[in-house]
């Protein structure tokens, strides 16, 4: 196979997600919106690499601690994000890898420049 070819196998159809009910739209609709803002979206990309600590997200990104746990707050409420205690602190943790596969193709979307 070439580069940049894939297989049908590779990629699911809107149609083989099986998604039937406005319930399912309005969960997905909730899902987007908690990833609407860049800095949960690079919150995002940072989890997709392992689980961090608040402080470990907040060097990563170089923004102010309560900027990011306000951010935590929504991806956590979201289902987005889980919070594990190690000793004093909270590890976060993406909930599914798909949504960092969400994320990054959006962000290489993006810059495809459509």
């Amino acid at each position: 196979m070439a580069v940049g070819e894939s297989t049908v196998a590779e990629h699911t159809s809107v149609e083989e997600t099986a998604i039937k009910t406005m319930t399912d739209y309005q969960a997905a609709g909730e899902l987007l919106r908690a990833l609407a803002a860049p800095m949960r979206i690079a919150i995002v990309t940072e989890l997709a690499a392992g689980p961090k600590c608040v402080h470990e997200i907040v060097d990563a990104l170089d923004s102010p601690q309560p900027l990011i746990s306000q951010h935590l707050r929504v991806l956590r409420g979201a289902g987005v994000v889980r919070g594990d205690r190690r000793g004093r602190e909270i590890a976060y943790a993406l909930t599914d890898d798909h949504i960092a596969h969400i994320v990054a193709d959006a962000i290489h979307h993006a810059g495809e420049g459509h």
